[in-house]
């Protein structure tokens, strides 16, 4: 099937190894994807992290001023780096800020180079040598982004429980001891809808904008099949300045879903372990 016949074969998973297994109906099919070119798009994005990242951070042997600086791209990442903590972080998790930085920044680059790796059209090239289905984006499949939201929501529940104790208990049930029959089970709910609205809000967005780009370069394979290379030229030269344009925004989108997801999950983890800032402002105002 041509690209341009089905716009979701850009966004679906392929398969590259199954093996049998029946785990009811988390297999529909009876198999389990061990290697799809999301999941190597998964591996390639951790990878990329583990080789680059670290030597940004690393500070050379000049001990003047000048030497401890960083600069260029390090000196960019040392600069989201520091946004994220002072205006994401610390807001949120108040004193608690040191303790889940490096999760928060994990997730922010994660997310951000699994979109951006999505942009580079590595089916074309990757289809011609060996015929490996290897690109795509892997935050546009439900089970990733899900995945991603549920270790937020582990952390909301662990970390609540390990620090806050009673008052996370006590926060499922904020009125009276008689209602309780009623408010824990809406708390519960708001946590697993908390959950579902990181992984849903990624993943359409991510969706969202592939399978626009796809259906516009269709619109030159469908015209050029139908009234010939001449209207196919004539529909090109506005699609493709249209597919540049949206592109542009798909660049700018890859990096907002990545910050509005490490700000949801860096808002609810506060909101799973700081309590005491309702009582302080109540103190204050009293006194």
């Amino acid at each position: 099937m041509a690209a341009g016949s089905n716009p979701l074969s850009h966004v679906v998973q392929h398969p590259i190894k199954t093996v049998p297994a029946d785990i009811g109906p988390l297999t529909p099919n009876g198999e389990i994807t061990v290697m799809s070119d999301q999941i190597a798009m998964i591996l390639g994005a951790g990878l990329l992290l583990i080789v680059f990242l670290p030597p940004l951070f690393r500070r050379n042997n000049d001990p003047s001023m000048e030497g401890m600086v960083p600069t260029g791209f390090a000196n960019l990442i040392e600069t989201i780096c520091q946004y994220l903590r002072k205006e994401v972080a610390e807001p949120a998790l108040g004193p608690y800020t040191d303790r889940f930085i490096k999760y928060i920044w994990s997730v922010f680059f994660f997310i951000l180079t699994m979109n951006l790796l999505g942009l580079i059209p590595l089916p074309a090239v990757t289809q011609l040598v060996g015929r490996l289905p290897i690109g795509g984006t892997a935050t546009s499949n439900i089970w990733v982004t899900g995945t991603l939201a549920i270790t937020t929501l582990l952390m909301m529940v662990v970390n609540g429980l390990r620090i806050g104790g009673k008052d996370f208990l006590a926060h499922l049930c904020p009125g009276p001891l008689w209602l309780a029959p009623i408010l824990v089970p809406v708390e519960l709910l708001g946590m697993l809808a908390k959950t579902f609205a990181l992984a849903v809000r990624l993943f359409a967005n991510m969706v969202a904008g592939h399978t626009l780009l796809a259906v516009l370069m269709g619109f030159i394979l469908s015209a050029g099949a139908a009234a010939g290379a001449a209207v196919g030229f004539a529909v090109a030269v506005p699609v493709v300045l249209g597919s540049v344009a949206i592109t542009m925004l798909e660049i700018f989108v890859a990096f907002l879903q990545a910050f509005i997801f490490t700000f949801l999950t860096t808002l609810f983890i506060g909101m799973s372990i700081v309590f005491h800032h309702d009582e302080e402002h109540h103190e204050e105002a009293h006194v």
